[in-house]
């Protein structure tokens, strides 16, 4: 084995934890909650994953206040599911692994749940992602909604803290809250808070200050942004660059390097376009958010996918910045890890791969495989919408009724 493909395999800290390698399970929708609550879905899902190797597993979307959901069932964040939060971060830790929360607020994209009032946005107007369940409106928000969302996102994170995560990741990507500052396509301010990258990034940047000042001694402070929106007018990867800057100076241990918007450019951000033979399946009957998902997808790029696809952007913010990178992205073999480790990325970060086999990075070690059988077909996603949660099409079926018992309620073995 190489230099480079050994330092994969080698610990790494990270702010105040050491990771026991460098490979990161992706912040990417388990839908294993239920009414706010993980599951003993989610629970399986995120053991397997230390159980196979990975180093830090990332609970995705963490909502940082029941309004910040994007989907009902989505994990908000509060003391009472501490002992389901505990059963998570057990079940990790027993394998030996670490694991990390994604603190997230969607602002106004919240795509199925109806709101009162008009969903806060850095800016107002017509609100697009919202049209589908009612919120048809959204707000620009003010400095005391400023106040109250940092509030939001320390408390949450003190209560990750509390549960036994080892880090916390602030999302800032893919179109929601904190991205609707960042982006150009949601920011029209013209105060402090809107025009230049810097002041754009200005709001998410306060944010994970607290954060970071709050929980820092004790948790790693990630935060995950767009290397660019990949759409014209969108932020760039000069935008991205500012953005950085301003994070490292904010605190953060981590940036790790995703890209594209969840209605924009869905096809920039996974490299791929998405499947809608297995969307119309698992959504057979859901007539209406089927339509409105196969109108999305009208005049969209049709784009093959290819490995490391977000390489260019992501070596110009390597290039310009002095902080731990973690690359996302198209990694989908061992020579893909070697080359990240190669261009100066501190970690790799993956997420269909792993959902096809959480073994991976075992396999990877113990030289049983060199390439992911993940194929990028993206039958995954449409799963974030099955009472089973997430799965790999090429793999059996999730036993659904442990996606019914809260994760206090015992062992998944």
């Amino acid at each position: 084995m190489s230099d480079h493909r050994q330092q994969a395999f080698t610990p790494f800290k990270l702010g105040p934890i050491t990771l026991r390698n460098r490979f990161i399970r992706a912040g990417a929708n388990e839908a294993m909650s239920l009414d706010g609550t993980p599951t003993q879905a989610m629970v399986k899902h995120h053991r397997d994953m230390a159980r196979g190797g990975v180093a830090l597993t990332t609970v995705a979307y963490g909502a940082v206040s029941e309004r910040g959901r994007t989907l009902p069932n989505q994990i908000w964040l509060r003391e009472a599911i501490i002992p389901d939060l505990q059963a998570l971060t057990d079940a990790v830790h027993a394998e030996g692994g670490k694991i990390s929360m994604q603190l997230t607020h969607g602002g106004s994209f919240i795509t199925s749940i109806k709101v009162k009032g008009r969903t806060i946005s850095a800016s107002s107007g017509i609100n697009k992602a919202g049209l589908l369940c009612g919120n048809f409106l959204q707000r620009a928000m003010k400095e005391q909604d400023m106040a109250q969302v940092i509030d939001e996102f320390v408390a949450a994170a003190r209560v990750c803290r509390d549960a036994g995560f080892d880090a916390v990741e602030l999302h800032m990507g893919h179109g929601y809250l904190l991205n609707q500052f960042i982006s150009p396509l949601s920011n029209k301010r013209k105060d402090e808070y809107g025009g230049s990258a810097e002041n754009r990034a200005r709001f998410p940047a306060r944010v994970l200050r607290a954060v970071k000042d709050a929980v820092g001694q004790d948790l790693a402070i990630l935060a995950k942004i767009n290397v660019a929106d990949g759409v014209r007018r969108g932020a760039t990867v000069e935008d991205a660059i500012v953005t950085g800057r301003l994070l490292r100076e904010a605190g953060a241990d981590m940036l790790v390097l995703s890209g594209g918007r969840n209605i924009e450019s869905g096809w920039f951000m996974f490299g791929s376009n998405m499947n809608l033979d297995e969307m119309s399946k698992v959504l057979a009957d859901q007539k209406l958010t089927l339509t409105m998902i196969k109108l999305s997808q009208k005049g969209v790029p049709q784009v093959k996918f290819r490995p490391m696809y977000f390489l260019d952007y992501s070596r110009k913010i390597r290039a310009a910045l002095d902080i731990p990178l973690g690359y996302l992205g198209g990694v989908s073999s061992m020579d893909d890890v070697e080359k990240a480790m190669v261009e100066g990325f501190e970690a790799v970060v993956m997420a269909r791969p792993l959902l096809h086999d959480p073994e991976l990075v075992r396999k990877f070690q113990q030289g049983l495989v060199n390439r992911s059988g993940c194929t990028h077909c993206n039958g995954c996603v449409p799963y974030i919408y099955h009472p089973g949660g997430t799965r790999c099409i090429e793999n059996a079926p999730n036993d659904v009724a442990l996606n019914q018992r809260p994760a206090r309620l015992g062992s998944t073995g």
